[in-house]
């Protein structure tokens, strides 16, 4: 600080300073607090008029040579300032991207010291950032990855578009080359757009994180596809600030799981609160940080070590006792929060040669977000998003069947020894699949293919 305000042209007095940083319990660390400190020491010395910074949060890095570098967390630092009355802000230039579309908030974006002091004193004022729209930001959305690119897997597919029509976590088996990598990418296509609140909730993570997009807000959902060699903190969050971890950057979008035995158990194991409740909570000595964390987990997998149990075309060369050691990697508990479980089978040659592209994303994301939208009307403010965040008080109301359909999946779950959670979770994919449909009562036919997507668990790991 001494430094930069000397290079800015300003004097600093040789004695010692004393900064008071109140509350004194809590601790304070990182270089936002350098910008203020300047200007507060040049208010005390008459510099800067002291009424100028009444009602004025200020946060920014300074370098050596005076200029003003961004720092982590300016968004979920203004969100929380303007829940406390305030109004006017002194960041960075850099940071100015990411908050330009809090309405409400007077952003004046500053590169040095010296342009602060400047504005400060009136003698060369900052023009006010101006409030972007969001919707200005969302363009057509370019991805490199189609549904129109698969060849064949109309299964899957049909699968994939009732885990993005309400929000279900899914894990596929096949063998390896029958496109699960490639389906998984694909999901975010099929998505909606993100809501404004939505982008915001996204952005403040990735702002505390460091990884805010060049744009500033984060306009597409989110897709993360931490390698298999992730650490529990580095997917769960951790760390001496207690930062994100994936599943937190991960939040309204899709956490992908490339071939989820080669995990780590412990790190599985974690995933099973954030699956269940939506957010996850790091606790350091010093302080305790709640981030949320509700994503689509996408999972794949090879049915045994080699990955040929099942091929039509190729012999396993495992042994038994290998393949339960390699399925046992994964516990009965995480299994149980998958909602939606699908074999991928190895796609024939002639499928292959085919010229003639399959359904776009774009034909399914159309229909994904029409059974959004009745979803939306249906739960309006209660908090609930999709199917998948249904609880135990409003499954009952949201999820009625016929008398048939409720003895289908009685009988299903009895015959299938399926636990509590698992009858749950086939009862809220059977409801996705009748907004697909456009249908309010759940019947047989739902039910009924609901429940397919729980038979893998027999198959594997009964």
């Amino acid at each position: 600080v001494r430094t930069a305000v000397k290079n800015s042209g300003y004097y600093f007095p040789a004695e010692r300073l004393i900064v008071n940083l109140a509350p004194a319990d809590m601790k304070k660390e990182g270089p936002a607090f350098d910008l203020p400190i300047a200007l507060g020491i040049l208010s005390c010395m008459g510099v800067i008029d002291q009424q100028s910074l009444e009602g004025l949060c200020v946060f920014g890095e300074l370098s050596l040579n005076g200029s003003v570098r961004p720092v982590r967390g300016a968004l979920p630092m203004v969100i929380s300032a303007m829940e406390r009355g305030v109004k006017r802000f002194l960041l960075p230039a850099e940071n100015a991207g990411e908050v330009s579309c809090i309405e409400g908030a007077e952003i004046y974006p500053a590169t040095t010291l010296m342009e602060a002091v400047r504005h400060l004193t009136g003698n060369l004022p900052i023009a006010p950032l101006q409030s972007v729209a969001y919707r200005t930001l969302i363009g057509r959305r370019q991805f490199a990855e189609d549904f129109s690119h698969v060849k064949g897997q109309s299964k899957a597919k049909r699968a994939l578009e009732i885990a993005a029509a309400g929000g279900h976590n899914v894990l596929m088996i096949g063998p390896p080359g029958s496109g699960k990598t490639l389906m998984a990418r694909c999901m975010p296509t099929i998505l909606p757009d993100m809501t404004f609140e939505e982008a915001l909730e996204a952005t403040r993570i990735h702002s505390v994180a460091g990884s805010v997009p060049p744009t500033g807000l984060l306009t597409e959902r989110p897709f993360r596809s931490p390698h298999h060699t992730a650490s529990h903190a580095s997917l769960v969050g951790g760390g001496p600030n207690a930062l994100p971890g994936e599943i937190s950057k991960a939040h309204n979008g899709v956490l992908f799981l490339d071939e989820l035995p080669e995990y780590r158990r412990d790190v599985l194991e974690a995933l099973r609160q954030p699956m269940e409740d939506g957010f996850v909570t790091i606790t350091r000595v010093s302080a305790q940080s709640t981030y949320p964390s509700r994503f689509v987990l996408v999972c794949s997998m090879n049915p045994c070590p080699c990955g040929n149990l099942g091929s039509r075309t190729k012999q396993c060369r495992c042994t038994p006792n290998e393949i339960r050691r390699y399925l046992n990697r994964i516990s009965g508990p995480l299994l149980d929060r998958i909602d939606m479980h699908i074999e991928v089978e190895s796609i024939p040659a002639e499928k292959l040669s085919e010229t003639t592209l399959s359904e776009p994303s774009d034909a399914i994301r159309a229909r994904v977000e029409a059974a959004r939208e009745v979803q939306r009307a249906r739960y309006g403010d209660s908090g609930i998003h999709c199917n998948a965040e249904l609880n135990a008080r409003t499954l009952a109301g949201a999820c009625k069947l016929t008398p048939s359909a409720q003895e289908l999946l009685t009988a299903s779950t009895e015959r299938m020894k399926l636990s509590n959670r698992a009858y749950t979770r086939i009862l809220k994919v059977a409801r996705t699949i009748c907004d697909l449909d456009g249908v309010e009562t759940i019947g047989d036919e739902q039910v009924a293919e609901a429940v397919q997507y729980r038979t893998l668990d027999r198959k594997y790991w009964g």
